[in-house]
């Protein structure tokens, strides 16, 4: 048996420069964090004395002869890139609902791929688990989907991710002397709007190079000021950036807010907050807030309504914390 703990992933700044459809011409950057709230995915080949060949327990409990006949679309899609032949059980459990802008799809595929590829005795590096993830996503399953989620939920930490045109990445930690600061000005909440990011995305992401390429240099740019805000430990100012980058970001789409999300974020400002975003592809999910910790207690309770997750930086990617695999 094996267990995989994979984190979420928060971005702040360059999100939309990490589509393929951009970065392969123009080349893009990001600059997120993994956080101390995880995927769990437990592993196990079957006995052959079931009825079933596989068993996944998610929000529905599967248990199927073969692999066609499976609901989940990754477990599916995975089995079948991988070749699976034995009889597998797969259970799933997340500290946050999915459909969230937290990044939990690729954080599954991600932990889902680290455990089998133990299971099959090819475990995969930190780099080639976010290369393989990337083409599982964009080139197997054909989703909608940029390339920061599964490089964030594979390596953990918070960097700076940079894209280049020839289809290759860096990935730059950041130093942790400053981020407990950040980390202590920062809110994020819960909207209970579910969402499917790659159904948002379509929306934009076929008109970022023709129509919204000025949009997506713009929110590139932020990247290196708020990785030099951060590094200079110079704070002030990264609630207001991340409020430029979110004017910016909701000039790609229509779709990437709504009245409900925009009524929310300016009673926020109002309250105390100085920036703030949706996560992930928009429309819903969780709001992120930039607030000076002299704020914090005043806007938490003006919002008691909503619910907050109280968070930390954490700085592992996708790892298995049990094995009872004989090498």
């Amino acid at each position: 048996m094996i267990i995989t703990k994979t984190p979420y992933r928060i971005s702040f700044f360059g999100g939309g420069s990490d589509y393929p459809t951009w970065y392969l011409k123009n080349g893009g950057k990001v600059l997120s964090t993994t956080i101390d709230k995880h995927i769990y995915l437990t592993c196990r080949f079957l006995p052959n004395f079931f009825n079933h060949k596989f068993r996944v327990v998610w929000s529905k409990i599967e248990q199927v002869k073969n692999i066609d006949k499976i609901k989940h679309p990754a477990v599916k899609g995975l089995l079948k890139y991988l070749k699976i032949k034995k009889g597998l059980e797969i259970h799933y459990d997340g500290d946050l609902p999915a459909k969230s802008g937290m990044g939990s799809s690729s954080s599954f595929s991600v932990g889902l791929l680290k455990a089998l590829s133990i299971l099959n005795h090819q475990e995969l590096s930190k780099i080639k688990l976010a290369k393989k993830t990337i083409f599982f996503e964009q080139k197997i399953m054909k989703e909608t989907v940029g390339s920061q989620d599964q490089i964030a939920a594979s390596v953990g930490g918070f960097n700076k991710i940079d894209f280049y045109r020839n289809n290759s990445f860096l990935v730059q930690k950041l130093p942790k002397k400053n981020l407990n600061r950040l980390n202590s000005n920062l809110i994020l909440l819960y909207t209970g709007i579910q969402r499917q990011a790659h159904d948002i995305a379509k929306n934009y992401v076929k008109k970022l190079i023709y129509q919204k390429e000025k949009n997506v240099h713009k929110i590139m740019e932020f990247v290196d000021i708020g990785e030099k805000l951060i590094k200079n430990n110079d704070l002030d100012y990264f609630g207001e950036l991340m409020n430029e980058a979110w004017i910016e970001k909701k000039m790609l789409s229509k779709n990437i807010s709504n009245k409900k999300i925009d009524e929310l974020y300016n009673f926020s400002l109002s309250q105390g907050a100085t920036g703030g975003k949706l996560l992930g592809a928009g429309g819903g999910g969780f709001l992120l807030l930039y607030v000076p910790y002299k704020n914090k207690n005043k806007l938490i309770k003006k919002l008691k309504k909503l619910v907050q997750i109280p968070f930390k930086f954490s700085y592992e990617g996708s790892h298995g914390i049990f094995n009872t695999i004989r090498k």
